[in-house]
């Protein structure tokens, strides 16, 4: 499975929106010039993640985006989802039914022990996914990178300066 390079740019975005403590809105442009993003692909990121929940929009001189909801409440499942979409990564075209024997009344997405087996990965994936938090995430960033939120909130000062 392949996911689209948006989805890194939204976990990132998220997880230095996590470290901006006094509440204030940061613009896309500045969050896209924090690792030198497009500012128009990763507004659409962002679009997606407010549609989704994940995060808020304002408008106006002091607009932007912030966290929606607090990073406990926001796994790495609800990101992907938010940028990829729900489908399933794995599509069973049934090709069974073309196949000897094949059957035009059997639903082969259900029998066929291959889209069994890849739907039971996807359910893993998906499953690890879901179990992980933005709270978990930025623990871990933490723990090993201590400086990393002071040095986050720092360059957003330094980027809308």
């Amino acid at each position: 499975m392949k996911m689209s390079e948006g989805v890194e740019w939204a976990l990132h975005t998220c997880l230095n929106l996590s470290w901006v403590t006094d509440g204030r809105a940061i613009r896309a442009t500045t969050l896209a010039a924090f690792y030198e993003l497009p500012p128009a692909y990763l507004n659409k990121q962002l679009q997606a993640l407010a549609r989704a929940g994940i995060v808020t929009s304002t408008s106006g001189p002091r607009g932007g985006f912030r966290l929606a909801r607090r990073p406990e409440e926001i796994t790495l499942l609800d990101v992907v989802v938010a940028i990829e979409g729900t489908e399933e990564a794995f599509r069973c075209s049934e090709i069974l039914r073309q196949g000897p024997g094949g059957q035009p009344d059997v639903d082969y997405r259900q029998t066929c022990v291959i889209s069994q087996a890849m739907r039971r990965a996807e359910l893993s994936w998906r499953r690890e996914l879901a179990a992980q938090s933005l709270a978990d995430i930025k623990a871990t960033v933490e723990h090993r990178f201590p400086a990393a939120p002071g040095q986050t909130r720092n360059r957003f000062t330094a980027l809308r300066g």
